[in-house]
């Protein structure tokens, strides 16, 4: 369809949707709908025309009075975790997938270079470390570094570092996305060289049982922050039809709704590590918890997100659910 005939056919209704506000949240909902619908067309056939523009600026008008009149406390927490956060996770699964990819290049550079470098652990781990695990092993308890300190003050340091590290591979993806890659490969290499070092002395299943405990939550957050940092590098490589601001400033507030949604992975990641890594637990309580772990990560940030946005629980979607999915599906978070 020409430019001049979509327009001729749609100038009326969206006239009246400036010139005639309402207050209905149904119909506001319709509204939005249909004017994401035609944004999209016009994203698509359209780039960069005024009318684009116009329907773009239209569209956050609507957006804004849609949500000015609906319950912002309870509704819409519950609305960020069941639909905003699932979706933007979906929209942003390849970030994703290049963040988990690098930090598992990283993990095993670092694996290989400690196997091929006996000075490579101490480089990368410190001698302190290093020199007190062997004592610890020595005394056949070769974790009872997660044992050196009380259960509170290591829950609120752990918890605390662990969200700086987050904050910090976002906001480094500033830098065209290097300064997140950094810090992945700064994690990575660090985890790889760790796990070598046990496995060198035998220990390696004992570790795994040990340290994916709380591990399994900690890193994998840490590489979902991977994929915030790269969503604000992608923002400014990638501005495409937007300009380059408008499209930083969409990555920005994208990549951050990431790492708040983070937050409560962190915390439970901290507690596991603080109160329960701590104790001698049997083999099949350690496997339970890496195993719930890892199937919640799992669901959460990949599965959830998949169906959500393929529309497989969309009768299960309220109005406010429904107006989450469109603006998904139209690129409008």
């Amino acid at each position: 369809m020409k430019e001049a005939v979509f327009v001729k056919q749609n100038t009326p209704r969206w006239e009246t949707y400036e010139s005639t506000p309402t207050q209905d949240p149904d119909e506001l909902t319709e509204r939005f709908i249909a004017l994401t619908d035609d944004l999209s067309y016009a994203r698509t056939f359209y780039p960069g025309s005024r009318i684009t523009h116009y329907l773009n600026g239209l569209t956050a008008q609507l957006h804004r009075q849609l949500y000015r009149n609906q319950r912002e406390d309870r509704s819409r927490i519950k609305t960020f975790w069941r639909y905003e956060l699932p979706l933007l996770m979906y929209a942003e699964r390849w970030r994703l997938l290049y963040a988990l990819l690098f930090f598992t290049a990283a993990f095993f550079i670092g694996w290989v270079s400690a196997a091929h470098d006996d000075t490579f652990v101490r480089l990368i781990l410190g001698d302190g470390y290093v020199n007190q695990t062997l004592r610890n092993i020595e005394q056949g308890d070769p974790l009872a570094v997660y044992k050196s300190s009380s259960s509170a003050d290591m829950f609120l340091a752990i918890t605390f570092n662990n969200i700086r590290v987050a904050f910090l591979a976002f906001v480094l993806g500033i830098f065209l996305s290097a300064g997140t890659m950094m810090v992945l490969m700064q994690n990575g290499i660090m985890l790889g060289a760790f796990q070598y070092f046990f496995h060198e002395r035998g220990l390696l299943a004992a570790s795994i049982l040990k340290i994916w405990i709380h591990g399994t939550l900690e890193i994998s957050a840490i590489v979902i922050a991977g994929c915030a940092g790269l969503v604000v590098g992608n923002s400014l490589l990638f501005p495409g039809t937007y300009t380059r601001l408008h499209s930083f400033r969409r990555g920005t507030q994208a990549g951050l709704k990431i790492v708040v949604g983070l937050v409560p992975v962190f915390v439970l990641a901290g507690f596991l590590e603080s109160f329960v890594t701590r104790l001698t637990l049997p083999g099949w309580v350690s496997v339970s918890i890496i195993g719930l772990s890892a199937v919640f990560i799992g669901w959460y940030f990949v599965v959830y997100p998949r169906r959500l946005a393929r529309g497989t629980l969309d009768h299960a979607l309220p109005n406010r659910g429904k107006v989450a999915v469109e603006r998904h599906a139209q690129g409008t978070f």
